[in-house]
């Protein structure tokens, strides 16, 4: 059986490598192995780095799961897992494209600072920008420009999977390439802890705190996981002290502003203010709708309707990561199962995740907004009058049914005074087309969107 998981993952490798694109895979899919001891049931995946790990987990491990099922039907579960060392106990049919290409492996277990592993995805112009990440986004860019830095630290903070993230790497990548003999450091606060008691464990502070020290960018995140570690604090707020007085880059990025931390010493949460404080606010729906279209920028063989694209960036609404990953969750099953990708198919694969995200807005709710922005009588959004002043509030209306809730055409057109499908369809085209061209109706609209999905 073993040889029969080989053959289904040189197969699966291949799919990877045609979807993912060249580049992506080549850093990130190509060092993944096939370990000794896969069945027809559990696959087990091997990678040099816990970090590598973690990302293959985090963006790859459904899609590896669906592409094992479609070679092997059997297969219940893909086991991704941090190889211990160089493995004898990797089948060597699934082994022998890494080896042709060792170098990626051996500078993946590299100290940060020798070979930081910046996301190859989050750099700036892959960096969708509007009015709720602007700040943060001028202030990442200006921490990552030739010279000496304007302020240090910059604090970003917002909530999660809102592109915090993101930007640091993207410093990182604009950092290094402007300074090719720079160094840099990127570490969550949770493995700076775990380093900083590894090293007092060790009887090594001296070396700990020389490596991070020695950088010209150190970028922490998620410091918020550090609450109430009062012997980390410390060690983090004499670091932080270190890169200030020496002029050097330093970004932290948390989930909350620094005055809000839990379990912090004033002290660090007053220097942490010092610096540059940025917030990330949540992704407005015209936002989520851009980003949606600048990732299928990185798809080219996919085609997705508009309608498909507007029913994900109105229903997923809690972060940006999730938005990402239904996204990638119906490309993926559309690509293994050889469909195309309609609002039915959309709503059929994703139909768990569209009613978990999902708030629910209802006509009426829709009907009272709408009525109440543009001062007209809700009773009027159903009666057959059609004097203009009345007839654009209902479509726009109907406009805003089709787009923030799951009822059909005819539902909404029922809920409109009995009125047709092909009413309903005519509202909505109308709508779409006037936003084009129309400030006043587009910034009316945007306002109902943002009232109604608060």
């Amino acid at each position: 059986m073993e040889a029969a998981v080989a053959k289904a993952w040189s197969h699966v490798r291949a799919n990877l490598r045609r979807s993912a694109g060249q580049r992506l895979f080549d850093q990130w899919l190509k060092p993944v192995v096939l370990i000794e001891g896969s069945n027809a049931e559990v696959v087990r995946l091997g990678l040099p780095s816990a970090f590598m790990t973690q990302w293959v987990k985090n963006h790859y491990a459904e899609r590896l799961l669906l592409e094992f099922r479609g070679q092997i039907p059997a297969v219940r579960n893909v086991s991704i897992e941090t190889l211990a060392e160089e493995p004898k106990r990797v089948l060597s049919t699934a082994s022998a494209p890494v080896a042709a290409d060792s170098a990626p492996v051996a500078a993946a277990t590299a100290s940060p600072a020798e070979r930081p592993q910046f996301d190859v995805r989050f750099t700036f112009d892959r960096f969708v920008i509007d009015a709720t990440n602007r700040v943060a986004c001028n202030a990442a860019k200006a921490m990552a420009e030739p010279g000496a830095p304007r302020f240090s630290p910059l604090y970003l903070h917002a909530g999660t999977g809102q592109g915090k993230t993101h930007l640091m790497h993207a410093i990182g990548h604009a950092f290094l390439e402007a300074n090719p003999e720079a160094t840099a450091i990127y570490v969550t606060a949770e493995r700076f802890m775990f380093e900083f008691v590894q090293a007092l464990r060790n009887k090594d502070t001296h070396a700990f705190k020389a490596r991070l020290r020695s950088v010209d960018l150190l970028m922490i995140d998620d410091l918020q996981f550090i609450g109430g570690k009062d012997a980390t604090q410390q060690e983090f707020f004499h670091t932080v002290n270190e890169f200030m007085s020496s002029g050097k880059r330093l970004v932290i990025a948390a989930d909350r502003a620094p005055q809000a931390l839990e379990g912090f010493e004033p002290r660090l949460a007053g220097r942490l203010a010092s610096g540059l404080v940025a917030d990330i606010k949540p992704a407005e729906l015209e936002l989520r709708r851009a980003i949606v279209g600048r990732k299928l920028q990185d798809m080219p063989a996919v085609t997705m309707p508009h309608e498909v694209m507007d029913l994900l960036a109105a229903r997923i609404t809690t972060n940006v990561r999730e938005l990402e990953g239904a996204l990638n969750r119906l490309v993926a099953y559309a690509q293994l199962n050889g469909e195309v990708i309609t609002i039915d198919f959309a709503t059929n694969v994703l139909g768990e995740v569209l009613r978990s995200a999902q708030r629910r807005i209802t006509i009426d709710e829709i009907q009272r907004a709408v009525s109440a922005h543009f001062e007209v009588k809700q009773i009027d959004l159903i009666s057959e009058r059609r004097a203009v002043a009345i007839a654009r509030p209902r479509q726009i209306a109907m406009y805003l049914a089709k787009r923030l809730t799951t009822r059909s055409l005819p539902e909404i057109g029922r809920k409109f005074g009995n009125r047709d499908h092909s009413t309903v369809i005519h509202a909505v085209k109308r709508i779409e087309e006037l936003r084009g061209k129309d400030v006043e109706i587009d910034t009316a609209v945007r306002t109902l969107m943002r009232t109604l999905e608060g």
